[in-house]
């Protein structure tokens, strides 16, 4: 089988790597912010060329802390895409802000900028791109209308960590950046993981106590916080993959490159694109499969030892949760019904990935 991921097998070839990192945690016993933690900070801070680098418990933590520490409240309005993960809308609805969806670009996945002129109230405080698939939209026109308006831009990198965008990385372009260690990602822990980016001080202090808490010293607790910290145990884990990082994304860039030239001239393939300033990290590699064909595809590739995923089959208003934003999302809806992702990680052979493509060539008698 051909696995979307293969976390066992990313485990063996950093054994020797993760093992002295994990046991000198373990022989220091101090689980909860040791200095492998700070460590691993300054590290990610220094590779992305950011101020402020704060570790939290996973990347939807990472979310609620930046809205928070941006002051969003109730009657507020965020506005986010139609199609992304759950942690987006989730978050902002914990706090008792308003939701705003508004569609994507059809070719890109990224959230519309046009939509978003269209969503802006004087309600609104923030706006959240999702960095879906590690593939970036027009990032400059999103910035420019949150200058235009004053609103503030919180990144949601949780896909994209090591993309750039105008030679700058992704999520740190905004307020805030926010990223998630989860197993699945380009860089990963071994369970939850998260992060925020800023280069702003002050926005810098309030992150740090909101996720410690609510306290800037201890038992000296100054606003409302979270418990969301990421262990150490996982921070010496994350310094060793982050000296990886590089040499992963060569690998997924060189995948998805050959995906590309592949399958351009299967005319019920749609190619995932990437706005022209936009160098992705691909995360996933998603193609689009028109003509009610996604399925059948999918079914095919799995009897061939294929496995694929679905990012994502609802648009976020479908959930049962949140049917309360009853707009019809066009182009989101028409991806939940194309999308299918197909393996993409720096443990695929040369062979596994010509044999993805052949039984995708075969699966359409090219």
């Amino acid at each position: 089988m051909i696995k979307m991921i293969d976390l066992a097998g990313e485990y063996q070839l950093l054994k020797d790597e993760l093992d002295p990192a994990i046991q000198q945690v373990l022989e220091k016993g101090n689980y909860i912010q040791g200095e492998e933690v700070k460590i691993f900070e300054q590290q990610l801070g220094s590779y992305l060329q950011v101020k402020h680098v704060i570790s939290c418990a996973n990347g939807t933590d990472a979310l609620q802390i930046s809205l928070m520490a941006l002051g969003i409240t109730s009657g507020d309005e965020v506005i986010i895409p139609a199609f992304a993960y759950v942690s987006v809308i989730e978050v902002i609805c914990l706090l008792g802000a308003k939701p705003v969806l508004v569609d994507v670009n059809l070719d890109t996945f990224q959230i519309d900028e046009n939509e978003i002129k269209l969503a802006i109230t004087s309600k609104t405080k923030a706006i959240i791109p999702v960095h879906l698939f590690g593939q970036c939209g027009n990032l400059e026109a999103v910035l420019s209308i949150a200058k235009a308006h004053q609103i503030f831009i919180i990144e949601d990198n949780a896909q994209a960590l090591g993309a750039k965008y105008q030679h700058h990385f992704l999520g740190t372009l905004g307020d805030i950046g926010c990223t998630s260690f989860f197993p699945t990602k380009s860089l990963a822990c071994f369970g939850d993981g998260g992060a925020l980016f800023t280069n702003d001080d002050l926005i810098a202090e309030k992150i740090r106590a909101i996720a410690n808490h609510g306290q800037k010293e201890k038992y000296n607790h100054v606003m409302l916080g979270l418990n969301s910290r990421l262990d150490t145990l996982q921070a010496g884990v994350l310094s060793v993959k982050l000296s990886r990082l590089n040499e992963n994304l060569i690998i997924r860039r060189e995948i998805a490159t050959q995906y590309l030239n592949a399958l351009k001239n299967i005319k019920d393939i749609g190619l995932p694109e990437s706005d022209a300033n936009c160098v992705a990290s691909w995360n996933q590699f998603t193609i689009k499969i028109k003509n009610d064909k996604r399925d059948a595809l999918r079914q095919y590739l799995k009897e061939h030892g294929i496995e694929t995923m679905i990012y994502y089959p609802k648009v976020l208003n479908q959930q049962k949760a949140y049917t309360n934003f009853d707009y019809s999302y066009k182009n989101s809806i028409i991806l939940s019904l194309e999308v299918l992702s197909l393996p993409i990680h720096q443990l695929l052979k040369e062979d596994d990935v010509l044999r993805i493509i052949k039984h995708i060539k075969t699966y359409f008698k090219l």
